[in-house]
């Protein structure tokens, strides 16, 4: 993967290093790292230039980006995906329901990474995986991943200021309350790797807001608008207010209404990592949801 970027220096910019100008517009230190030492990473008016290199109004940078391996350990495997979006920096995905997004011991050839590299493998663009909001295995919907370490360290810090909107739909038991926010924090459950509980002693702060959307035959179809990204945030918090949702073995194990937790990522916006432009998409809600919204 060879990906070029330019920039046109401004009056707000003159007399600032390269590195300070890098810096100044979101790139890591390891990309800088990787920019430093490929020999036509950094080049200005055309010619090749030290990080400590002054810019000046009207000055052209050129950066360039190779990254020629692949994620090792993660073999390609084909498997059918629904890419939603693509371009040179990022890939938007509605991931179906069983499919993990890493490989793990138990699941080392049927995930979104196993797929997406056999999807490049065949076009012959080797590419590190970079998924950006996780999903777990039997939530299904919409995921962004980062094609190179540049696209990945924006979108990166965009995730940690909560500048990444995700809404989720979900099905409860009983009558949710009209609409409300869930703060409480949340830790790994005692003995278990996996498992998550409310821990309000050592747990991290974790906030969910939720609107009920639909009630019908003692079901809540509810939106989830995620503050926090704790792993199995929605699904821990809505056990704690006594409204767990359907089909999730690990925290509702009596209610197998559907065969997977009903558990849905169907709207995501964010700013694209390189252009800024706002980016909004919709992952219809899949089939196997017993209650769907009028």
């Amino acid at each position: 993967m060879k990906r070029n970027f330019s920039y046109t220096i401004t009056e707000a910019d003159d007399g600032i290093s390269i590195l300070s100008f890098l810096k100044k517009h979101g790139y890591s230190k390891n990309v800088i790292k990787e920019l430093k030492r490929t020999p036509a990473g950094i080049h200005r008016n055309g010619e090749w230039t030290y990080v400590t290199g002054k810019l000046h109004t009207g000055d052209l940078l050129e950066l360039c980006l190779i990254e020629d391996t692949g994620s090792e350990n993660i073999v390609p495997v084909f498997a059918p995906l629904n890419i939603l979006y693509e371009d040179e920096d990022i890939f938007v995905l509605n991931k179906a329901a069983g499919m993990p997004t890493h490989p793990s011991i138990s699941h080392y050839e049927n995930t979104l990474a196993n797929a997406l590299a056999a999807y490049n493998e065949k076009r012959n663009t080797p590419m590190v995986f970079r998924c950006i909001n996780r999903l777990d295995k039997d939530t299904s919907g919409l995921t962004i991943v980062a094609k190179h370490m540049i696209s990945s360290g924006h979108l990166g810090d965009d995730m940690k200021a909560r500048k990444i909107h995700r809404e989720y739909l979900g099905i409860a038991e009983g009558y949710v309350e009209d609409e409300g926010t869930i703060c409480a924090p949340i830790g790994r459950a005692d003995g278990s790797v996996i498992e998550r509980r409310v821990d309000f002693e050592n747990g991290e702060h974790a906030v969910t807001h939720f609107k009920r959307l639909k009630y019908e035959n003692g079901l809540s179809l509810v939106s989830f608008l995620l503050e926090t990204g704790r792993t199995h945030q929605i699904r821990v918090h809505m056990k704690h207010i006594n409204h767990p949702l359907i089909g999730d073995f690990l925290y509702n194990p009596d209610n197998q209404l559907m065969q997977r937790q009903a558990l849905h990522a169907w709207h995501l916006t964010f700013n694209h990592p390189i252009t800024g432009e706002e980016m909004s998409f919709e992952a219809p809600v899949p089939k196997d949801f017993i209650l769907l919204p009028d």
